[in-house]
């Protein structure tokens, strides 16, 4: 008859080393045989980080050649070596996507792939509204791109549209009650924000929705560095958000946008390779002018009677055709490229009368006039864009906190002249009129911005491409020993990603002023260059103590919990 035996293997170590290296030995010596417990016990005994990390590393290790990738992850959360903990993470991943294999005959259980299946299975959207992860979906906007790549207004929710498929417009994203606090300064670490990201990736989740979602903050007060602690910080309101009537992730109280990581992740690796520069686009091609100008040369030998003027404007549109869609500096199929080219399409049609404007911005044929026995304007093709505006960076003395000041955003105009072959001729220079309207828009962008969420995310998204640039100018990163494992440009963060549009239907408009055609194209887009905005002579100290104060006071709490990375 045969007898069964069980053994267990134990190092023939004592559990008190005399040295550092003696105890790190010992956590190696358990971790081998698959005593993580007594390794763990061991590791609590070393004060000196980099053996800790060593330490740390040798049991996920041992813990991955186990088969738990679950529990390796955990453990290779407190490396504090971000390069050293990267390398781990990578290995879980790859480990992760192998198909475990038996051993001795039998069949080796993966618990891991079991509650992927689950969770994957019975109900999903249940599980995030548990706090659980998130599922993948398609972000939104007040836009859409059609199967041809034709940029649409969004002008009604309907069932099954775009946006139902994400949230119910008044469902509110909470994953903890913490967030349905307002906050007037709430912090964001970007360094630990990475970290737990990246911990979510190596098991093959994507981030939570509190993380999509920067904790709810809505705008950017201040950028603060911690070099000691190894930390950089984003800071500003914040408080719970909803999805709102066009798939914006909206704070509850003000209505606006809430900052987005994947535009951040966006923005870091386009100072990073593009050194900040990025914009957009929205322009009539040149066969498409021209045939515009033979057009109106052929209908104006006979006047226009007012019940003809939509077929009349329509057939100029037909003869424009589309505008093309170019996006430069960021790929036009993420979540950046997107905001700046909607902001771009639909401040042009408010300039056209398209889109009702608010007060104190009439559109642009609205301000049109013709004095008795006067001429109305030239069919010139109008140029508007968006530029950055920024009065100054203020920073500390120690250059560990940054403040941006000035409205950020602002929209600048040109008149273009168009030759006989419908080439656009530039002139540098701006009717009175043209001026106008684009001092207007930029005078009256917060009131633009409250109507139409749209110019809201375009401040946000500057903001932060802002931020960005003051990371790479100032060596931020390396200043607080952060790498960039997997918000870099190397990294293994995935921006979602939709549709690109590349065309438009031309934005042009008529107005009939004492008997006279009024007509009005335009072109322009978007345009982003931070260089002079954060040029030495902008840079200004703050000489009131009011930044250093604030940045003492938003220093990481003792009490924050080993995954938090978020904090009021």
């Amino acid at each position: 008859m045969l007898s069964t035996y069980s053994i267990s293997l134990r190092p023939a170590l004592g559990d008190d080393a005399s040295t550092p290296q003696a105890t790190l030995e010992s956590v190696e010596s358990y971790s081998r045989v698959g005593e993580f417990t007594r390794a763990f016990e061991q590791i609590n005994k070393i004060e000196d980080p980099k053996l800790r990390d060593q330490g740390h590393t040798a049991i996920a290790r041992s813990q991955m050649k186990a088969g738990l990738i679950r529990a390796a992850v955990e453990t290779s959360s407190y490396i504090e070596d971000d390069m050293q903990r990267s390398d781990l993470l990578n290995a879980a991943s790859e480990a992760r996507s192998k198909v475990p294999a038996g051993r001795g005959g039998g069949i080796t259980p993966d618990f891991d792939q079991l509650i992927d299946l689950i969770t994957t299975t019975v109900d999903p959207e249940s599980w995030e509204e548990l706090g659980g992860p998130g599922s993948v979906a398609p972000f939104s906007t007040g836009v859409y791109v059609d199967s041809q790549g034709t940029l649409h207004r969004v002008t009604q929710q309907t069932r099954d549209s775009l946006l139902t498929k994400i949230h119910d417009a008044s469902k509110v994203a909470l994953a903890d009650q913490d967030l349905s606090n307002e906050s007037a300064l709430r912090k964001v670490s970007l360094t630990r924000l990475e970290k737990e990201t990246q911990l979510l990736w190596a098991v093959g989740r994507v981030p939570t929705d509190e993380m999509s979602n920067m904790a709810g903050i809505y705008e950017i007060k201040y950028l603060l560095v911690y070099p000691e602690q190894g930390e950089v910080v984003l800071a500003g309101p914040a408080g719970p958000w909803k999805v709102d009537g066009e798939g914006r992730h909206v704070n509850i109280a003000t209505g606006r946008p809430v900052l987005q990581l994947d535009d951040l992740v966006v923005l870091m690796r386009n100072a990073m390779e593009e050194k900040g520069k990025f914009g957009c686009s929205i322009t009539p091609t040149q066969a498409g002018l021209k045939a515009a100008q033979e057009y109106i040369t052929q209908t104006s030998k006979k006047p226009l009677h007012p019940r003809q003027r939509d077929s009349w404007l329509e057939g100029l549109r037909t003869a424009v055709g589309r505008q093309d869609i170019t996006v430069h500096g960021v790929s036009p199929d993420t979540r950046v490229g997107q905001v700046i080219v909607e902001a771009d399409y639909h401040m042009k049609r408010v300039g056209m009368g398209l889109e009702d404007g608010t007060a104190g911005v009439p559109s642009y044929l609205e301000m049109v006039t013709i004095p008795p026995g006067g001429s109305p304007p030239p069919m010139d093709v109008l140029r508007w864009w968006f530029a950055l505006d920024y009065r100054s960076v203020n920073l500390t003395e120690e250059r560990n906190a940054f403040e941006l000041a000035g409205p950020g955003v602002q929209v600048l105009s040109e008149n273009e002249l168009l030759d006989e072959q419908g080439q656009r001729v530039h002139t540098n220079t701006s009717s009175t009129l043209n001026e106008t309207f684009a001092h207007n828009f930029s005078q009256h962008y917060d009131k633009l911005s409250a109507k139409y969420p749209i110019y809201a995310e375009m401040k946000n998204i500057f903001d932060m491409a802002m931020i960005c640039s003051l990371i790479e100018k100032e060596r931020l990163a390396d200043v607080a020993h952060w790498n960039m494992t997997h918000f870099g440009p190397k990294g293994g963060y995935e921006v979602a990603t939709s549709s690109a549009p590349t065309d438009v239907d031309s934005i042009m408009n008529m107005r009939v002023i004492n008997n006279s055609h009024i007509i009005a194209g335009v072109s322009g887009g978007v345009y982003f260059d931070p260089a002079k905005a954060l040029a030495d002579d902008q840079l200004k100290v703050d000489d009131y103590g009011l930044m250093k104060s604030d940045r003492k006071a938003s220093t990481l709490p003792k009490t924050i919990k080993h995954h938090g990375w978020w904090w009021d």
